[in-house]
């Protein structure tokens, strides 16, 4: 499915993404913060690193063009905090599961977005997002506590399913308004629809992958 007349301007696009990135790099830090122990500290603050690889490539990119990274990211700052405030969890396994899946569905957002982008910059972000996010550590710890609790396993669906939602809500933001009546406007929804189930069909897999019900 073609979204390519639906994607925002170069600067609009790096923007939001390289703050989305810088976001998850934040989270992954809390959870490195309050995490049991040393080994498992070792293996989050390495998902963080590529977290924050992710966002500096994109501020490359932001440069490269003449612009200043923090120019280009403050328009994004006061929703994309909300947005971290409300998905960060009452505990580490709610963070934990917050950054496998708001930001596993983030960056295949923006992978897919990037198809828009002209062809001398789309590719290049595509396999920057694309690049292993060293999440493996997340999906050992939270399949290992839902094995072992199955009363949390329950609590965390719940959470999981409730992040679908907001996180969809970050991605369609991503995307200018349509003027309804348009050309543009009229086919819009219709195409966005089919990239939305696509995200979908991923987050629940990775709902399934941990033993949870999407």
């Amino acid at each position: 499915m073609d979204i390519s007349s639906l994607a925002p301007g170069v600067q609009h696009f790096l923007g939001q993404a390289a703050y989305c990135e810088l976001g998850e790099f934040e989270s992954l830090a809390r959870a490195v913060a309050t995490a049991p122990n040393l080994a498992v500290k070792e293996g989050l603050s390495a998902a963080a690193g590529r977290a924050l690889s992710k966002h500096h490539g994109l501020i490359t990119e932001i440069r490269r063009r003449g612009h200043e990274p923090a120019t280009e990211m403050a328009p994004f700052v006061a929703g994309l905090d909300e947005f971290r405030q409300k998905t960060s969890g009452a505990n580490w396994h709610e963070l934990l599961l917050s950054c496998y899946l708001a930001g596993g569905l983030l960056d295949d957002f923006f992978i897919r977005l990037s198809d828009g982008l002209p062809r001398d910059i789309g590719p290049r972000v595509a396999q920057l997002l694309g690049e292993d996010s060293g999440t493996d550590v997340l999906v050992h710890e939270l399949q290992t506590a839902i094995e072992n609790d199955v009363a949390l396993g329950s609590r965390l669906a719940m959470w999981g399913r409730r992040l679908v939602g907001d996180t969809l809500l970050v991605a369609r933001s991503a995307m200018p308004a349509a003027d309804p009546g348009t050309d543009r406007g009229d086919g819009a929804e219709a195409r966005i629809e089919p990239v939305f189930t696509e995200l979908i069909a991923a987050h629940t897999r990775r709902m399934d992958g941990l033993g949870l019900t999407a």
